[in-house]
């Protein structure tokens, strides 16, 4: 009987594409033994593999419907998802600190830096040529807002106190990560799973799989969300003493040990990448630019994963036929709408569609 193993990439508003190629490989009858993923792949291998049997497909889109993606008409003017809440806690804690810390008040008043910035002021007002946006918006930062002891507070408030990110996700005792089952995934006639999380105490990349395996550490919430918790976006995760991040800042599809480790077992690889440079466009606003920030990373990154995989199959005996890639959809959009979501179910249904035509494998 034919092995195979699945790679699910980040590319997270896309998730409706992993979903979509899910569903039509399950009415396909193809099944994988391994499934190797990363981010928002992550994210949704685990909640497919801990759904009732025969109903993973309508579960598991019922679940990031329901509790990750927002209503349209909600999202347009409130363009969060529905898990990136405000960590009000340690934010007020980190607030709490940074006042009460007597180094935050250091270097708040310099007066010579504002005798400069008058006597640069005056520069410029004297100089017609300098009568112009650029070097307004500059002189505003340089000799307005740099100096200015309020701004100055306010400014370090923001920014250097203790908060790792915008928003928190691991929140132990939530109904959100409770709705998740980890226990069905140990149970023996579950595939194998793995996702990635970067550890930024040793810089390296750990891998946490369902199955005890010598090179993994035990898959938990915890871990699934620290290997999403991408820098800035989302705090970082601590597990037993060391910090994590996003694994897929550094490999986006998760290629890491399926030769290492499963060579041998293995007769076929299927990559869902889900996120291409070709679906980042021009930005309208800063929820956008945002997500482009994001994406573009994720798919030139991706893209360069999916071909040095193929360099290191090849030199490793395994033949690249059998690694079958589902074309990415390049309408999809970074929203975290229900119409995005459907969008990509849909564009995911094509490309594993295709993707069997291709290929033809038999049912297992």
């Amino acid at each position: 009987m034919k092995k195979r193993a699945i790679t699910l990439a980040g590319g997270g508003p896309a998730a409706g594409l992993h979903l979509g190629a899910l569903q039509r490989f399950a009415e396909a009858g193809v099944k994988f033994d391994i499934w190797a993923l990363s981010c928002i792949g992550a994210w949704v291998g685990i909640v497919y593999n801990q759904c009732d049997p025969g109903k993973e497909p309508e579960q598991a889109i019922k679940f990031f419907h329901d509790n990750v993606f927002r209503d349209d008409r909600s999202y347009s003017k409130f363009p969060v998802n529905t898990v990136f809440g405000p960590d009000i806690g340690s934010n007020t804690r980190a607030v709490m600190q940074f006042l009460a810390n007597p180094d935050s008040y250091k270097n708040i008043w310099l007066p010579d830096d504002m005798m400069t910035a008058l006597k640069q002021s005056m520069e410029v007002f004297l100089d017609p040529k300098k009568w112009n946006e650029g070097d307004y918006n500059h002189w505003m930062l340089d000799q307005v807002l740099a100096v200015n002891p309020f701004s100055r507070f306010l400014t370090s408030l923001m920014y250097l106190s203790p908060v790792t990110g915008l928003s928190r996700i691991y929140y132990p005792d939530s109904s959100f990560l409770k709705a998740i089952n980890f226990n069905r995934l140990r149970e023996k006639d579950k595939p194998f799973l793995y996702h990635n999380a970067w550890n930024l105490n040793h810089q390296r990349m750990d891998q946490f799989s369902n199955h005890h395996k010598a090179g993994y550490k035990p898959m938990t919430a915890q871990t699934l969300c620290a290997c999403s918790a991408l820098p800035y976006i989302e705090g970082t995760v601590e597990i037993e003493g060391e910090t994590y991040c996003e694994g897929a800042l550094v490999d986006t599809v998760n290629f890491k040990n399926l030769l290492e480790h499963h060579r041998h077992e293995l007769d076929e690889i299927w990559v869902s990448r889900i996120v291409d440079t070709r679906q980042v466009r021009a930005p309208t606003n800063i929820a956008e630019a945002l997500g482009n920030l994001c994406m573009l990373f994720a798919g030139a990154l991706g893209d360069d994963d999916v071909k040095l995989f193929k360099f290191h199959a090849k030199d490793e005996g395994f033949p690249v036929d059998k690694i079958i890639e589902l074309h990415v959809a390049t309408d999809i959009t970074f929203e975290w709408t229900h119409s995005n979501l459907e969008r990509g179910i849909r564009d995911g249904r094509k490309a594993a569609e295709n993707a069997l035509k291709r290929h033809k494998p038999k049912s297992s």
